[in-house]
């Protein structure tokens, strides 16, 4: 399992990379950071949605509701510009640190000790 400190650290970038591929609604969200983990990284309700209506209230996202063929209504989430924008900034950030470890973690880092 992935530590919760780490799965709350990464929640903004993983919600703004799944809404790049296009609009989703909470449960499916939860759904697909489950597979692509895994089943490593776990997100519950009480977990993604304040998450959620925080991005929507810093105009990271935006929501419209639908009601689903089983006649539920979804509120479905998909990335504004300002999203776009700092998801760009998210990821450079996020793989920048990926290269960090990836050189500490290789057979011979080129590290200065002393």
């Amino acid at each position: 399992m992935i530590d919760k400190k780490l799965t709350a650290a990464s929640s903004i970038p993983l919600i703004l990379s799944i809404l790049s591929h296009g609009e989703s609604y909470g449960y499916q969200i939860i759904k697909n950071i489950k597979r692509l983990s895994d089943g490593k990284m776990e997100w519950a309700d009480g977990m993604l949605y304040p998450v959620l209506q925080r991005m929507e209230r810093d105009g990271l996202i935006q929501a419209r509701w639908e009601v689903s063929k089983k006649g539920r209504k979804r509120k479905y989430y998909s990335l504004t510009i300002k999203g776009k924008e700092r998801l760009a900034s998210e990821k450079e950030q996020w793989l920048s640190v990926h290269a960090i470890f990836k050189e500490l973690w290789s057979a011979d880092p080129q590290i200065a000790i002393g």
